[in-house]
């Protein structure tokens, strides 16, 4: 691959994840049309998943469009849903040329984007910064290929791993800048995920705050028996902020029928909790790719036990708490090292006082 091949298609892939968190359920997709070195089109998939990032980027080019080289970040749809297939406007438009970081596994697309635009006499090439591609797109590509979203597991904790002292103060283990750099990570994600104890707990507003008026992930709560306050922040606001309830076949939903939440049934595991898989496939279902889960201890410690955690977050303050404090994550059941979850770091900063370690699942 070329060098400017590479160049461009960082800023498609750049352009793209102004769009994650808000085009749900399609892919967060950018564009970047070029006549020589020269871009005379860029391109983003829009808030709730149309226009897509292609059309966006063919509009802004107009007739430039014609013999220049297209650059996206996932293959172009070949079906026809609430729009035209995007091959068709790039057939239409006098696309000469076109990169794609990587093929979509939707089974209406896969592969046959690319064929219909070899058929058309467009050179096609693959594989440019695939490996980035894959990484900003692994949302779609799990709920393609694995019926469920990514999950992004948050913790913020003491040195020692604790969330809140033995009174259950936690507020506030890191400073300004760490609150802050959750707000953003909420933004790119479609929903923000929490157990009914966290809940009742800290009765969290969950929202985006600072950034301006910007689109409001779904709050959701995990809660089997539905044993969350009414005349909490997250009822209160789920008229002008999306609240679903995870919730068991069982339980009583009719204190909740003149409520805005949205009421969803999980199926349970063998000890009445809510099965973890059953909780994903349930979102997946409601058209969720990326999911943000901020706890509490008891909710990590199932998704990381059902292998189900893709990404951790873990910011860490300079305090601390000791073994009374209440850790992070509660019993995982392990008797061997071997069998713990294994994450490789992926990136570190500090913020402020704190730090933040990213890590992918290995």
């Amino acid at each position: 691959m070329s060098g400017p091949d590479k160049r461009f298609m960082a800023l498609a892939l750049s352009l793209g994840r102004r769009g994650m968190g808000r085009t749900w359920p399609n892919p967060a997709v950018g564009c970047v049309i070029t006549q020589g070195n020269r871009i005379v089109g860029r391109g983003w998939t829009a808030p709730g998943g149309r226009p897509h990032g292609e059309t966006q980027a063919l509009k802004q080019a107009g007739a430039a469009a014609c013999g220049a080289t297209a650059y996206v970040t996932l293959e172009p749809c070949a079906h026809t849903g609430q729009t035209p297939p995007c091959v068709d406007a790039l057939i239409g438009a006098g696309i000469a040329r076109v990169v794609v970081a990587i093929e979509d596994p939707d089974s209406r697309v896969a592969g046959q984007g690319l064929a219909r635009l070899r058929g058309a006499g467009i050179a096609v090439e693959t594989g440019v910064l695939a490996d980035q591609a894959r990484a900003d797109h692994l949302g779609f590509l799990c709920r393609i290929s694995e019926g469920r979203p990514m999950v992004t597991l948050k913790l913020a904790t003491s040195l020692d791993g604790r969330i809140a002292t033995a009174s259950g103060e936690s507020r506030w283990i890191t400073g300004p800048a760490a609150r802050r750099a959750v707000h953003a990570m909420r933004l790119t994600h479609d929903a923000v995920l929490i157990g009914a104890g966290t809940a009742r707990t800290d009765d969290p507003s969950l929202t985006v705050r600072d950034f301006g008026p910007v689109p409001q992930p779904v709050r959701i709560v995990a809660s089997a028996h539905l044993n969350i306050p009414q005349d909490s922040k997250l009822v209160q606001s789920a008229a002008q902020v999306p609240l679903w309830l995870l919730h068991a076949p069982g339980a009583a939903t009719d204190a909740w029928v003149d409520t805005p939440a949205r009421l969803l049934s999980v199926n349970t595991d063998g000890s009445g909790h809510l099965d973890p898989a059953a909780m994903l496939r349930a979102l997946a279902a409601q058209g969720l790719t990326r999911v943000f889960c901020e706890g509490g201890g008891a909710l990590a410690a199932c998704l990381l036990k059902a292998g189900l955690v893709d990404r951790v977050a873990l910011f860490t303050a300079g305090k601390v708490i000791g073994a009374e404090g209440l850790p992070a994550i509660a019993h995982l059941g392990l008797d061997r090292l071997a069998a713990a979850p294994e994450f490789q770091i992926h990136d570190h900063r500090t913020l402020g006082a704190d730090a933040l370690t990213l890590l992918h699942k290995r």
